[in-house]
């Protein structure tokens, strides 16, 4: 019997996500990072700099997927409290890691303040995740991995993160292009097709609303058995062409 995939969860902490002054986009680069590696991303939460909420927003998700993948929230300032939430989700006092401080001395040299020293507090148990863009680590307590906020950061510590997951059979895709009909017209078809492999996922992403010309539809179907994937896909071209349906691989 196959073993499951993995499945992970990611929590975006940001008041400035949440008022629009900043925009994600941290979700789509860990998205694609977890299904490289065969990862099931299940769920994400935005959610703001309060610490009740991160706390049980925390809890949550980590009692439910295999790892969580948390962003923002671990700089120097006063609203950074992901640590202090992640400490208190597990139970364990939020110490400065020595590794930590001795990096972020090095970095700072006669700039290293009491700001900056915060920086170095790791909930006790945790282990650093690098950071080759600034130094300042992120960390890693159980299956909940806490990195930066700032794209271009949290992107390179994925780096030190890949190695430490379980990965899974990477999910396959193929993408029918039907044009001339809008999503309605054919989603009979689709339906049975869906039926007919529960183990295929069938889905539509219509496109164009003006003229006939101009509208269609996308029709993806994922697995992680490439032959299935690509039976199913020859039964659906197969279903349209009966129907009189116009569509192509792409």
């Amino acid at each position: 019997m196959n073993e499951a995939p993995p499945t992970a969860a990611v929590l975006i902490i940001g008041d400035e996500v949440l008022s629009g002054r900043t925009q994600d986009t941290n979700l789509n680069t860990i998205a694609r990072f977890l299904a490289a590696l065969g990862i099931d991303l299940l769920e994400a939460r935005t959610i703001g700099d309060r610490k009740a909420q991160i706390v049980d927003s925390l809890n949550a998700l980590r009692a439910a997927h295999d790892y969580v993948f948390t962003t923002g929230g671990i700089g120097p300032t006063h609203d950074d409290i992901t640590a202090d939430a992640v400490a208190t989700a597990f139970g364990v006092a939020l110490p400065e890691h020595p590794e930590a401080l001795a990096i972020l001395a090095r970095r700072y040299g006669d700039d290293f303040n009491a700001a900056r020293r915060r920086m170095a507090r790791i909930p006790e148990g945790g282990t650093l995740i690098a950071n080759p863009v600034t130094d300042a680590p992120g960390f890693q307590i159980g299956n909940v991995f806490v990195m930066a906020g700032v794209p271009k950061i949290m992107t390179a510590m994925l780096e030190d993160v890949a190695p430490r997951l379980r990965t899974g059979a990477v999910v396959q895709a193929r993408t029918i292009r039907v044009t001339g009909v809008g999503e309605g017209a054919i989603a009979d078809i689709l339906t049975a097709a869906a039926r007919a492999d529960r183990e295929i996922s069938f889905g539509s992403y219509p496109f164009g609303h003006g003229s006939v010309d101009e509208m269609g539809t996308n029709l993806v179907m994922r697995g992680r058995d490439a032959a299935r994937v690509e039976a199913a896909v020859e039964e659906l071209l197969a279903e349209l062409a009966k129907a009189g349906v116009a569509a192509v691989l792409i």
